[in-house]
């Protein structure tokens, strides 16, 4: 789906939802190459403009989305759950924690730091390997998390990606997890359920 329509769907169920007229969803997506700029997103990260650009109204600084790598949108009424931002942040990390725990990665958090990291096989470093940017409106979040499945690595050099200089970016593929996306979905439903939705 092209990005600018993700967007502008996504905006109208966030009104529809604070209003009380649909339902939370989460919505698991896949985008033409794209490159993002986030409300704290630099010029100067802009490398090599290789996609169209898109400034979108999330946190967080430049990002890509592309063809192999699952994006999913959280829109969830936080004043009906735990109207805590930080909390909900939270979650979402621990949420794709899970789901790769399912698939046989480790991931981790690093302080300071958003997003989902692995250590480099071998030794020698970390990867980035889930992203995380939101926004809340009348406490309801939207955007989302972006977790690389395969997409093609080199997209990301247009970019310095979330505004992080010294680390890598890596996918299931590159660790060697041989999952579809399907797969990926699939743990991704049960692991929200975990985290979201305990005693469901």
């Amino acid at each position: 789906m092209d990005y600018p329509d993700a967007v502008r769907l996504m905006e109208e169920r966030v009104d529809a939802i604070s209003r009380g007229q649909a339902a939370e969803l989460v919505w698991l997506v896949e985008h033409p190459p794209i490159y993002t700029a986030g409300t704290s997103a630099k010029d100067a990260d802009l490398l090599d403009a290789r996609f169209p650009i898109f400034k979108t109204g999330r946190g967080g600084q430049f990002t890509y989305h592309g063809p192999g790598q699952r994006v999913a949108y959280v829109m969830l009424d936080l004043k009906r759950r735990n109207a805590d931002v930080r909390q909900f942040v939270r979650d979402l990390e621990e949420w794709l924690i899970v789901t790769l725990a399912k698939l046989g990665v480790k991931g981790e958090r690093r302080e300071g730091r958003v997003g989902i990291w692995v250590a480099r096989p071998g030794g020698g470093g970390e990867d980035k390997i889930a992203a995380i940017g939101v926004r809340v409106r009348r406490w309801v979040t939207f955007h989302g998390v972006a977790l690389n499945v395969d997409p093609d690595l080199s997209h990301f050099g247009g970019i310095v990606p979330c505004g992080i200089r010294d680390q890598g970016i890596t996918s299931l593929a590159a660790l060697g997890a041989r999952v579809s996306m399907p797969d990926v979905d699939r743990e991704l439903r049960a692991a929200f359920n975990e985290v979201f939705e305990p005693g469901r």
